[in-house]
């Protein structure tokens, strides 16, 4: 599996957006209710939304971030295109409303990815576009 990176790419190619977050430079993951890995926040474009709206619904959705700061990294393609983002949060929900268990804050990378052949490129890239620190 190859994981492809663009500094841009037409709109209406992005169908994901999957965003990179950190809360008090702690790295945030998802753990989904039924898998035992851990996932960075992300998920489909609904129509009508635009990217950023997508990134935004998806980081609240996944994580009840309410207050962050949300930055666009690159496109990036697998099958399809999607666009990765870098969020940095400063306030949660206290409870999920989605199907997501539990969220993670991690001094570390996790060992236990739910997209191994993905997920740790796209913050590769983020890394190396100086948009993050691992």
């Amino acid at each position: 599996m190859q994981v492809k990176f663009y500094d841009s790419a037409d709109d209406t190619l992005l169908k994901y957006a999957v965003i990179i977050s950190k809360h008090n430079n702690k790295w945030v993951f998802c753990k989904h209710r039924k898998r035992d890995t851990l996932e960075i926040p992300g998920g489909h474009r609904e129509p009508g939304e635009s990217i950023d709206e997508t990134a935004r619904r998806e980081l609240y959705e996944e994580t009840g971030a309410v207050r962050f700061e949300l930055t666009p990294v690159c496109v990036y393609s697998v099958e399809d295109f999607g666009m990765l983002y870098f969020a940095s949060i400063t306030e949660f929900e206290k409870e999920l409303h989605s199907e997501i268990e539990k969220i993670y804050l991690l001094d570390d990378l996790p060992d236990k990815w739910t997209y191994p052949l993905i997920h740790p490129k796209l913050i590769e890239e983020a890394v190396r576009r100086g948009i993050c620190q691992l």
